[in-house]
């Protein structure tokens, strides 16, 4: 069992640290900065690249390994492992791009592009568990900030590579290569499980909203830096001072914890005698603290929480006893709302349909994602960074709202937070099909709504899947339902994206499909991808009102008292 670090700072420590692990954990997100070159230097046709894409959504999203090794591994080595799969892969493509090896073959680089990617899964699933379970009071906050930092990933990339790298293809990999491990070297110390608080900070919120400010600081500067370069081209010096900003504003949630030595809270006597027993938790590690009896009884919630991780192995074990016994019949299958194991989870209907309808909200978002440049060069717009940058904003603000607003209304209303997996669905219809319509001017609107309502896909999932079936094997939940990603990938962009658009450009310019230099110009090249997709999303928006009909009692029972408490008969 993995010992727990106690006090109030360790867990802020570990979230500012995790921020900059969701960054790196965004690797995957540079796709379309460097795919280009592996059309040009290596001579793969559309199909090709995007079967490359395929590998890229598959390597970041199949992460039921890191689930089961977050259970198993401490969350430094499961970060160690993932820093060893970003360098063997990204340094393989970076031999290819570079003609330092040449020929390599095409399912080589396949292999090592799912290879890189993976380390997205083994970044993100250590940060997300670690901290879902130091914050457990506060899930959609938490998922909504670090998922957030996430999708300004690929911002965060673009401005590096294009003020620090120069817009090189090859300096990119390398970097990715080399400086994702480093960065994980430095911080996977700082991420590591505590001792969850027995209730409710009433200066959470106050860390929380600062934490969700400085993130959307960090976006807005990030755009605004990014556009400004491609008018302006800004100069050497103007890029590095921008750069030592960007890294500024990274380390601002850090100030949280600084702030927490410097300022000490002070307890009275009073206030010691009000909190629950559980809440009064030691900082000496290993010393000689006194133990004293409780003033008052803790109350059955707060100490199932408090020991959390201390009482799964123990209550398990007791249990069989008395099975053995004949004291009691054997243990009930849980419900929803209680600690499931996978192959309970998997029996259960509510299970399949939150798949599905997050299936249909990524894997859609994801197909327009990896074929960005070209349906920006299809439209005319030839100079696609910004379109990147725009989307990626977008997707941030997306993450980071969808966390803020179903946090809101989870805790003031009850409402199930997949309403909003709904809803942004509905908005995904129309936004698809003004991509179809191809009118002028619609492009950067289109996208910048699609970044939003593919955010809150994430933000919502993540929570969600805790809440309906527990923290205890949520390392294994969150990396399952990850897999809509890249079956999405595969179904819409592998099989339908890639091959209307390598049959419409062979149409146009009358030569063989697999001409690497064949381009599509025009709305022909994804309108029929673009209208399959609104009738997904619609079949999705259906799923997604009979999930949330079948789960309102769960979140009226978990959030009845205007937050959250654990289920009075569970017994993890």
């Amino acid at each position: 069992m993995v010992s727990l670090k106690a006090g109030s700072r360790p867990p802020w420590v570990g979230l500012g640290a995790a921020v900059w692990l969701q960054i790196a954990s965004g690797n995957a997100y540079n796709f379309p900065l460097y795919s280009h070159s592996l059309k040009s230097v290596l001579g793969f046709s559309q199909h090709q690249l995007t079967m490359l894409g395929v590998a890229n959504d598959i390597g970041e999203n199949v992460g039921l390994l890191p689930g089961i090794a977050s259970n198993k591994l401490p969350p430094w080595l499961v970060l160690f492992i993932g820093s060893l799969a970003c360098f063997f892969g990204y340094a393989v493509i970076w031999l290819a791009v570079t003609r330092t090896v040449e020929s390599l073959p095409y399912w080589l680089l396949w292999i090592a592009l799912c290879v890189a990617t993976n380390s997205s899964a083994w970044l993100s699933t250590a940060v997300l568990v670690t901290n879902m379970r130091n914050f457990p009071f506060s899930r959609g906050t938490v998922a909504g900030i670090l998922k957030g930092y996430g999708g300004l990933s690929a911002a965060v990339f673009t401005e590096i590579y294009s003020m620090l790298l120069n817009n090189s293809s090859s300096k990119l990999l390398l970097f990715l290569a080399l400086g994702v491990p480093i960065l994980c070297f430095m911080m996977m110390y700082f991420v590591r499980p505590c001792t969850p608080a027995s209730g409710e900070d009433s200066k959470e919120h106050g860390h929380f909203l600062f934490t969700q400010i400085a993130s959307v600081v960090l976006g807005f500067f990030i755009l605004t830096t990014i556009v400004l370069d491609h008018m302006f081209h800004l100069s050497a010096s103007m890029s590095y001072a921008c750069l030592a900003t960007m890294i500024i504003l990274l380390m601002a949630p850090l100030a949280i914890p600084v702030k927490m030595t410097f300022f000490r809270k002070r307890t009275s006597k009073s206030e010691i005698l009000d909190q629950p027993f559980g809440s009064l938790d030691c900082s000496n590690q290993g010393g000689n603290a006194d133990k004293t009896e409780p003033l008052l009884e803790p109350s059955s919630s707060t100490t199932d929480l408090r020991s959390f991780h201390e009482s799964n192995d123990m209550s398990e074990v007791a249990m069989l006893l008395a099975e053995g016994e004949g004291a009691v019949k054997k243990k009930r299958r849980p419900k929803r709302g209680e600690d499931f194991k996978f192959r309970e989870a998997v029996i259960k209907a509510d299970f399949w349909l939150l798949f599905l309808v997050y299936f249909v909200g990524v894997g859609s978002g994801v197909t327009v994602l990896n074929n960005l440049a070209q349906i920006g060069i299809a439209q005319g717009v030839h100079d696609t960074t910004i379109l990147l940058s725009l989307f990626s904003f977008c997707n941030f603000v997306g993450r980071l709202g969808g966390g803020i607003i179903s946090e809101h209304f989870v805790r003031s209303k009850a409402i199930p937070r997949t309403i909003w997996m709904t809803c942004t669905q509905v908005i995904m219809i129309i936004t698809y099909l003004l991509f179809a319509s191809a009118i002028d001017g619609t492009l950067f609107a289109a996208t910048a709504l699609l970044g939003i309502c593919y955010g809150v896909q994430f933000s919502i999932m993540i929570p969600t899947v805790s809440e309906l079936f527990g923290l205890k094997h949520f390392g294994i939940f969150y990396n399952f339902m990850s897999l809509g990603n890249p079956l999405g990938a595969f179904l819409f962009s592998g099989l339908l994206a890639g091959y209307i658009y390598d049959n419409e450009a062979a149409k146009q310019h009358g030569t063989n499909l697999l001409n690497p230099n064949v381009s599509c110009v025009g709305p022909n090249c994804f309108r029929i991808t673009f209208l399959v997709l609104a009738g997904v999303c619609g079949a999705g928006s259906i799923l997604g009102i009979i999930l949330n009909v079948r789960i309102r009692p769960v979140y009226q029972m978990l959030y009845s008292g205007g937050s959250f408490r654990l289920p009075q008969s569970s017994n993890n």
